[in-house]
């Protein structure tokens, strides 16, 4: 984790770059989250429901895991999950923080975000849950700052 004082333009500036140098999949299922209590984790843990999942997390009555939407999955409990893998050598420490509050100002909405770690591919990659209702335009602002921080000088 970085840490490095800056004003906000300067962060804002970086995570342009970090935006433009990230790997960016849109993964091409829908995704709820599925609960069931800590105490049968075991047993589900070798379920095709486990199996499935993008992320398993807890708190202290259940796991809940993010796993694919089937068809009678209510429509406001879809999410289209997007993957971003980061460069290793610039700084994306603040990326959630920014990347909502952007979502928030330019969409309206709120999203989820489950971090993970693969030394092998650059180290932190994030999962951004977001509601299907917006879905389309998170993307395309996706691409667009992208493009904005191409403009904003390669990697550190």
């Amino acid at each position: 984790m970085d840490i490095t004082p800056e004003t906000p333009e300067q962060a804002r500036q970086r995570l342009l770059r970090v935006m433009a140098h990230a790997r960016v999949d849109v993964l091409p299922c829908d995704y709820t989250f599925a609960e069931f209590p800590v105490a049968q984790f075991p047993a589900d843990l070798a379920s095709s429901l486990a199996s499935n999942a993008l992320a398993l997390v807890r708190d202290q009555a259940v796991w809940s895991a993010l796993v694919p939407a089937s068809a009678q999955t209510k429509a406001e409990d879809c999410y289209t999950v997007v993957c971003f893998h980061f460069a290793p050598n610039i700084p994306n420490s603040g990326f959630v923080g920014w990347l909502a509050s952007e979502f928030k100002r330019q969409l309206g909405t709120g999203v989820f975000v489950v971090c993970g770690h693969n030394s092998a591919d650059g180290g932190v990659f994030d999962y951004w849950g977001i509601p299907n209702s917006v879905a389309r335009q998170a993307t395309s602002l996706i691409h667009a700052m992208q493009s904005q921080g191409q403009g904003q000088g390669g990697a550190e």
